[in-house]
């Protein structure tokens, strides 16, 4: 059904167009897309015709603010946050500029580096799409997608989409989208296996610092990395040599300001981190990554707040769901990117989450062995450590 990402750069490259599928938890719909680069009236006609949802030109932050085109509204409520701007139409057109060869040309106009501000008209016909820096991998929308598919094949970083409605003006779902994409001849991807491949194939991670760091659990070599996507600095601390990249313990854990500094004993991230070091000290060589994600990648002030819901009787996993979060939002990739970069490829991984080595898996690195880790904890974390065994699937048989 969904044909793999790089064959549909391929298709962008040649001047075709490849269906977007996104997220079932999202808006759940298939957008036709094609470069800008490529399009063409007849492929503005096939939008209108076929697709029949709204026409859109996905652009970059950078060339939106070069031709001086604002957002649409200064306060965005929409659901999704889809970062509309003010319509454009190319001054030079000829007639209404609603005709698909008319809305063509504001769209060449648009990626020309020859225009100005002064040569597009506002309002106009066409509905730029502010596109966030990092694509898919911030923000996992249609418009994202549009921009990343355009960059990797070679072409200017733009698009053109348009929803896929039914006959009957509803929205194409999966089903419906797969007998269109067989009828029309056009691949069809997810957006959730474009940022895979971005993960696997862009480089996200620069090592900006290393040091040696003597411990209370012997002398480590911290290597600070910081993400390209949104700024924040990860760090490695290295025991040893690893650079064969065979059968390194590996422990992957998140950063837990109220566990590690302050002691909380509502979880037991602090015992974790400590006896994790303990043991790759003890191995005499291994990689403790420690990741910028606090509160399973909701924050620290969300974690505050789901820890108010939980003092008032949700657990963990609600109190996440009721502050619109996904139970579990940590994302491995970067880590991957990090433990790669140090050399690790094979490891066996300090965890007792089953999460985490699929995760680290689907991005190239092998686990060829899960350790557990559990720890001694106080009365006060058996509940949080529960829901984590019962609703997140956790290895821990002392609960």
């Amino acid at each position: 059904m969904f044909a793999p990402v790089e064959q549909a750069v391929e298709a962008i490259r040649s001047g075709e167009m490849v269906i977007v599928v996104d997220d079932e938890d999202r808006e759940n719909e298939g957008d036709l897309t094609i470069a800008a680069e490529r399009v063409t009236p007849d492929a503005i006609n096939f939008m209108a015709r076929y697709g029949r949802g709204l026409i859109c030109m996905p652009m970059t932050g950078e060339r939106l603010d070069e031709l001086q085109v604002p957002m649409m509204v200064s306060e965005n409520t929409s659901l999704f946050e889809t970062a509309c701007a003010v319509t454009i139409e190319a001054r030079d057109v000829t007639s209404t500029a609603i005709s698909a060869a008319d809305r063509a040309a504001t769209v060449r106009a648009a990626i020309d580096p020859a225009t100005r501000p002064a040569d597009l008209a506002r309002p106009g016909h066409m509905f730029p799409l502010r596109a966030r820096r990092g694509g898919v991998l911030v923000r996992a929308g249609q418009t994202e997608a549009a921009v990343d598919l355009a960059r990797l094949a070679g072409l200017y970083p733009a698009g053109v989409i348009c929803e896929i409605m039914n006959d009957d003006g509803t929205m194409a779902r999966v089903k419906e989208l797969s007998r269109f994409a067989k009828r029309h001849r056009l691949l069809m991807i997810t957006i959730a296996d474009l940022i895979k491949y971005r993960m696997r194939n862009d480089c996200l991670v620069k090592q900006i610092a290393q040091a040696g760091m003597p411990t209370d659990h012997g002398e480590f070599r911290a290597f600070a990395y910081k993400s390209e996507i949104d700024g924040r600095t990860h760090i490695a601390l290295v025991r040893g040599e690893v650079g064969d990249g065979r059968d390194i313990l590996v422990r992957v854990h998140s950063r837990c300001l109220t566990g590690e500094v302050f002691r909380s004993t509502r979880c037991d991230c602090g015992r974790q981190l400590d006896v994790a070091m303990q043991r790759i000290a003890a191995e005499g060589r291994g990689v403790l990554l420690y990741l910028n994600q606090e509160g399973r990648g909701i924050g620290l002030d969300n974690k505050l707040r789901a820890y108010e819901l939980q003092d008032e009787g949700l657990d963990t996993v609600e109190a996440n769901e009721h502050l619109g979060f996904k139970p579990d939002q940590r994302d491995y990739g970067i880590g991957a990117q990090i433990l790669g970069d140090l050399g690790v490829q094979t490891m066996r991984l300090l965890t007792n989450n089953p999460r985490k080595f699929i995760g680290l898996e689907g991005y190239g690195l092998s686990v060829a062995e899960t350790i557990p880790l559990e720890v001694s904890t106080s009365p006060a974390a058996r509940d949080y450590l529960k829901t984590k065994k019962d609703k997140l699937g956790h290895k821990l048989s002392s609960v």
